[in-house]
């Protein structure tokens, strides 16, 4: 294996030269492994995707992202799994490890990137965006996304400010495993998608998630329970989800306002963020 990583490395070495300027990154013909959910579905929208060869486990948006190798969960990564795709560039959010593997990529001298922009609300990933749109040589396109982004959000914040109450919203990630739910809290990002549909979620932490007892669940007693994809798939029904412990008495089951949704939508803002609300507006309010 060690020969394969210096082997890799020299083959790489001729190459780093050509990440120099914007202008040669535009022109160039390379094999991009990117390791970040939302630059990769950025980076579908812009129309990019014509030189990325893999990804992270976590990128799974749009679908035809799944025609692509994954390398491993971003958190979780190894040199052998990206070396493999034969990158020239991997490009990263930061939110990458374990940390001894990004340094054996570093010192094997396979170019790496991180975009400056952290796309952490609407107008911070918007500028992201623009940055990514530039670097890929697709400024049209990016601000045709922005522009859309803007409309969507505008016509979501508008309703939402015409509402007199707010729903309280749990946001179950991963269904359940061994009696706990795993939850999200006021300090994520699904939050601030509920907030903007004109809901609220009612647990705080300093995590965007939480363990939820079912005893806890039962005394939060939402409004609506939003299940993501990986749960509600795995337990098949709307029925078989109102018999968990801790949901059956909430209001949600009571008035079957417990709803399925798309992880991938639920933890980062994107391109689509606008459309995404306008539907969880209609889940939350229309019931």
């Amino acid at each position: 294996m060690k020969n394969y990583l210096i082997l890799i490395a020299v083959l790489l070495l001729g190459s780093c030269g050509r990440f120099s300027n914007k202008e040669q990154a535009a022109q160039r013909n390379e094999r991009i492994v990117c390791l970040s959910k939302q630059y990769n579905e950025i980076i579908f929208a812009l129309g990019a995707q014509s030189e990325l060869v893999a990804v992270d486990l976590s990128s799974t948006y749009p679908p035809e992202i799944k025609k692509l190798i994954t390398v491993g969960y971003h958190r979780a990564l190894s040199a052998e799994g990206i070396l493999s795709a034969k990158p020239t560039l991997v490009i990263h959010d930061n939110n990458v490890g374990p940390e001894q593997v990004m340094k054996q990529l570093s010192d094997l001298k396979i170019p790496m990137m991180v975009f400056k922009t952290k796309g952490e609300d609407v107008e911070s990933t918007k500028k992201l965006i623009s940055e990514m749109g530039d670097y890929f040589n697709k400024k049209k396109e990016a601000d045709s996304l922005n522009a859309k982004l803007d409309t969507e959000m505008k016509s979501a914040r508008d309703a939402a400010a015409s509402l007199k109450d707010k729903p309280s919203v749990m946001i179950i990630h991963f269904g359940r495993a061994n009696n706990v739910y795993l939850t999200m809290t006021k300090n994520s990002t699904s939050a601030k998608l509920i907030e903007w549909a004109g809901g609220e979620i009612p647990l705080s932490g300093e995590r965007g998630m939480m363990q939820l007892s079912p005893e806890s669940m039962a005394k939060a007693d939402p409004d609506v329970i939003l299940l993501t994809d990986f749960g509600y798939d795995q337990l098949g029904s709307l029925d078989k989800i109102k018999e968990l412990p801790g949901v059956a008495g909430t209001k949600a089951a009571k008035a079957n306002r417990i709803f399925r949704v798309e992880e991938h939508d639920m933890v980062y803002i994107g391109p689509r963020t606008g459309e995404i609300v306008l539907n969880l507006q209609k889940l939350i309010r229309n019931h």
